[in-house]
């Protein structure tokens, strides 16, 4: 018989859907319980994704003993504070993207977490996406070299989501903690995780929320107002690491672009590579420069597969098929650096990262 392991769900909104579905997929998952602030929207997630029970609160989910994982699928605000009281029940978790709203809030998680011995999994899904594996096994074996320049860019011209994403105090910040945090992690993930030592951050607010603008579709989310926003529209940095290597980030809700652009760039002593619009790799042979399409099902990033590989991986680790490799000390370097940029951007200054990233 296929030991299952069983899950609970914390949040109903969008983002639960994916996970939802990808532990329903996977034969060795039991989907015990769901909670959510709505009554009515963990009953229609439960109903819809075959979940047993749904929980008319948070201790009793935490508290119920045939639950063994958790998936926090809820505002940014409450990521850490709900990962802290997971770990304090002994459950394994996967918490979604950002891990914290800050640095030091994210170090109260790393305290939780010692001693435990239980999985922890941030969100990181592009890690775990079909053109990103590809890529990194190129990486490893050396196609790339030493990698020394990566270049990350989501530019949404109108994609303000509105709703808890432009409030400050739930989302932490806008753009950059919703999408660069994506960017961030899976550049520096690709060039090998290098110790970030400078960042220069630059935002900007100039045009709102533009809930104004006609004839043009965007994601909104249910909490939707088209005339508030207390977030950045476009947040732009430079983090360099170490080993001397360079990030470049620019990521926007709102901007005068002429269309949305997503791009991943990473450029090697032996040979380049993109991640985004689509998996490329540039190499060079007998004096001549070639462009390498690999052949795979999925070039670009496809939600639906990167949040099932990612679920699979989170669930093959708390059944003892080894460490995650999107581990909680990946989250709190992410996070440090996702600071590093607001504060440079708040101070105007440059932000120079100490040898002692707890401070102590």
């Amino acid at each position: 018989m296929v030991k299952q392991l069983k899950v609970g769900v914390i949040g109903a909104g969008m983002i639960s859907d994916f996970h939802l579905q990808s532990y329903k997929r996977n034969a060795r998952v039991e989907l015990v319980g769901v909670f959510d602030l709505s009554m009515e929207r963990a009953t229609e997630k439960a109903g819809r994704f075959g979940v047993r029970k749904v929980f008319g609160s948070l201790d009793a989910l935490l508290e119920d003993p045939e639950i063994e994982a958790v998936s926090i699928c809820t505002w940014n605000n409450t990521h850490a504070e709900l990962a802290v009281r997971a770990l304090q029940h002994d459950k394994h978790v996967l918490v979604e993207k950002p891990l914290a709203m800050g640095y030091a809030e994210a170090l109260k998680v790393r305290d939780a977490a010692e001693g435990k011995g239980r999985v922890f999994q941030v969100g990181f899904v592009r890690r775990f996406a079909a053109n990103s594996r590809v890529l990194k096994r190129f990486i490893d074996d050396g196609a790339l070299g030493d990698i020394y320049y990566a270049k990350g860019t989501c530019i949404r011209r109108i994609g303000n989501p509105g709703g808890w994403f432009s409030d400050r105090s739930l989302a932490g910040g806008g753009p950059l903690i919703d999408l660069g945090v994506h960017l961030i992690d899976i550049c520096w993930y690709l060039m090998g995780r290098p110790r970030p030592v400078r960042v220069t951050g630059r935002t900007f607010d100039p045009l709102g929320n533009r809930g104004h603008v006609e004839n043009l579709d965007f994601y909104k989310a249910s909490d939707y107002s088209a005339d508030k926003n207390e977030v950045e529209d476009l947040a732009a940095a430079m983090i360099t690491f170490e080993n001397g290597a360079v990030l470049m980030l620019d990521v926007s809700f709102s901007l005068h672009a002429r269309k949305n652009e997503t791009g991943i760039r990473l450029y090697g002593t032996r040979g380049g590579a993109e991640l985004e619009p689509e998996l490329m790799l540039v190499s060079e042979a007998h004096n001549t420069i070639l462009n390498i399409e690999p052949q795979i099902d999925h070039p670009t990033l496809d939600f639906d597969e990167a949040f099932a590989a990612e679920i699979d991986h989170f669930v093959a680790c708390c059944l003892g098929d080894g460490a995650t490799a999107a581990p909680l000390e990946d989250g709190l370097a992410v996070m440090r650096m996702l600071d590093g940029v607001y504060e440079s951007a708040r101070t105007g200054r440059e932000v120079v990262f100490d040898d002692d990233p707890d401070g102590e």
